[in-house]
């Protein structure tokens, strides 16, 4: 069966970026007849916001999203991620790095610390010896536990997106350059992957994808209705009609069309908001 997810982070109220690419993941998984669930990517706690998970829920059930089984927390998951990370200790497919970002000159890590780390005093990461090559020409060795303890974003969505279950992943162009990292993870540690579609992202007036960092305005849960037509136009849909955002998505779903979303990114077309 399909099982698809939406992970937020509960940094702060969902806005139309976040809309956009929940809608996708929501008709893809629903005109498929598939299950869809929810993630809360809460570990990097020092971001997390107090509050803005149930405020994020909250805002899925007024836009009439219905999400399958129990919200799944990383936070209550290290010892999963943990695992994960022995196993491939195990492999000796990672290593120890003191690295720090502002040392590593460009986006591909050139693999200082591969045979041994350069400053044993500092507090260290671990990274994935990518030994792919493709991987390896655009990413490098890359990072699966950070320096202050935390994992990272790459393990925990492999780990989690295993234990869930899920076939497929829909979600924001911005995390492209992610999946063949993935996918390398995936196969480290025998796990099968997901298949991937990437939509287009939301940008602002001053061609920024529309963030918290950027400070996007949060969604108008007074008016979900209007949003909702706004991001279906957004994703290329078709125009849909309903007196009530339950009407409006069970139209969508019937008229989901994948291949009539536009690539690369484009503004919100309804502007920013005052």
């Amino acid at each position: 069966m399909y099982r698809g997810r939406f992970a937020p982070s509960p940094t702060g109220p969902l806005h139309f970026g976040s809309l956009v690419a929940a809608l996708a993941s929501y008709l893809d998984a629903r005109a498929a007849g598939g299950e869809w669930l929810v993630r809360m990517e809460d570990l990097d706690t020092p971001r997390n916001v107090a509050g803005a998970d149930s405020e994020i829920l909250r805002t899925l059930e007024k836009f009439g999203f219905e999400w399958t089984g129990p919200v799944m927390y990383q936070s209550r998951r290290a010892e999963a991620y943990r695992e994960a990370l022995d196993r491939l200790r195990r492999q000796g497919a990672v290593y120890p790095c003191t690295c720090s970002r502002r040392e590593i000159a460009g986006n591909v890590y050139p693999g200082t610390c591969r045979n041994g780390v350069k400053d044993t005093g500092k507090p260290q990461a671990w990274r994935v010896r990518v030994d792919d090559a493709a991987v390896a020409r655009d990413a490098g060795d890359f990072v699966v536990r950070r320096s202050d303890g935390l994992f990272a974003y790459q393990l925990t969505v492999v780990v989690d997106d295993a234990a869930q279950d899920i076939t497929d992943v829909v979600r924001g162009a911005d995390l492209l350059d992610s999946t063949p990292r993935q996918v390398y993870l995936h196969r480290l540690l025998g796990l099968p992957h997901p298949r991937y579609l990437h939509v287009p992202l939301v940008t602002n007036a001053a061609g920024e994808k529309l963030s918290k960092q950027t400070f996007a305005p949060a969604l108008n849960g007074a008016e979900p209705m209007a949003e909702l037509r706004a991001a279906l136009r957004f994703l290329g849909q078709a125009e849909t009609a309903g007196a009530d955002p339950a009407k409006i998505m069970r139209a969508a779903i019937a008229n989901w069309s994948p291949g009539a979303i536009p690539a690369g990114c484009h503004p919100a077309p309804h502007g920013p908001r005052e």
